[in-house]
């Protein structure tokens, strides 16, 4: 955790709070614990005691908000599946600068592979709530910091709607084929066995080619938001986010030292945001794929932009080749992003 000195460290997944504690205490390092309901792990928000204080904090229950105005409960809340998956959100306040500081945000959204719709709503209703926060607390002069393990590609629907890309037919299929109610939401939908995923026992570790168990499709009456409405909804909810990977792999002009990238892999078109995310952020049996991101928000009517001046070089697809997690690589099954960002003076 503590290999390249960050001043803000967002970890997704953190269970052993009795080792991982005392660990960022010794380092010298404030934190913000906060789990979903039941869950075995939850979201971590460290920081430099040196360098913040915390200021504010709010919990996002994915799960109980709404994205319609209108209609039952149920409907404007519009899920398919009730994941207990939350977004933790603090205001840090610079120690040595009262009334500057930065908004942080991490979250993990819904794992399975096959619900594309709902993480599209989760991550629509965190990048929401973050601007929310900041605009109630009279903040709106700060820069925001949203990332986490988003369980999404740089390809998939959810974070075109991120960055203010226009969703295209692809991603309308994979909207329309995820939208279904599970039996987490509507009871009388019978579990298709003793096996198939609940709220109380769903995670990562089953096998990420399962398709969509314990569900039936899904009615107008249930709320879901088509991809014009998501499109819509993201539109509502403020300006589009910048990718620090994307904007920082952009900037590298030699490309005979240029780390292999997403775009590269697929093949995508160099001028489509997400093509300069790392090549890989997890590396496992089951999935090897880009799922980790940091993304920022620059405050309200700056004149001048973030700058992203630096990232962590990823590793090359050789050093992983073996699987994640791998002694004297990575700890984890996730490899750990960084960036240094420059902020427009406030």
């Amino acid at each position: 955790m503590f290999t390249h000195n960050p001043d803000i460290m967002c970890l997704q997944e953190v269970d052993r709070l009795e080792k991982i504690l005392p660990a960022l205490d010794s380092a010298s390092y404030s934190y913000h614990y906060a789990a979903g309901p039941k869950k075995k792990h939850g979201c971590v928000i460290a920081f430099k005691k040196s360098a913040y204080a915390q200021v504010g904090d709010h919990l996002v229950h994915y799960d109980d908000e709404f994205v319609r105005d209108s209609g039952e409960d149920n409907a404007r809340i519009g899920a398919s599946f009730r994941t207990k998956n939350i977004g933790s959100i603090v205001a840090l306040q610079e120690t040595n600068r009262p009334g500057h500081g930065v908004v942080v945000a991490t979250t993990h959204l819904f794992w399975h592979p096959r619900y594309t719709y709902e993480r599209a709503r989760q991550a629509g209703i965190l990048k929401r709530a973050v601007l929310r926060f900041r605009s109630e607390k009279g903040l709106d002069h700060w820069p925001c910091i949203i990332s986490g393990d988003f369980n999404f590609a740089p390809d998939d629907p959810a974070y075109a709607l991120l960055v203010g890309d226009k969703l295209h037919p692809g991603h309308d299929d994979l909207i329309k084929l995820s939208h279904v109610v599970h039996s987490t939401i509507d009871p009388t939908v019978i579990p298709a066995d003793s096996s198939a995923v609940t709220e109380e026992d769903g995670d990562e570790s089953a096998d990420a080619d399962k398709r969509i168990t314990s569900a039936r499709c899904a009615v107008a009456s249930d709320g879901l938001l088509s991809s014009l409405e998501l499109q819509q909804f993201y539109e509502s909810t403020g300006v589009p986010l910048r990718s620090a990977y994307d904007e920082g792999l952009r900037q590298i002009s030699d490309f005979s030292s240029k780390p292999t990238t997403f775009g590269d892999r697929l093949n995508l078109a160099p001028s489509r945001l997400g093509a300069f995310e790392p090549q890989w952020t997890s590396y496992t049996h089951y999935w090897k794929t880009v799922l980790d991101y940091i993304f920022i928000i620059d405050p309200k009517d700056t004149t001048s932009s973030s700058v992203v001046s630096s990232v962590l070089e990823p590793h090359k697809t050789e050093t992983i080749a073996k699987g994640l997690p791998q002694l004297g690589v990575c700890g984890s099954d996730h490899v750990s992003l960084c960036a240094e960002i420059i902020f427009p003076q406030q």
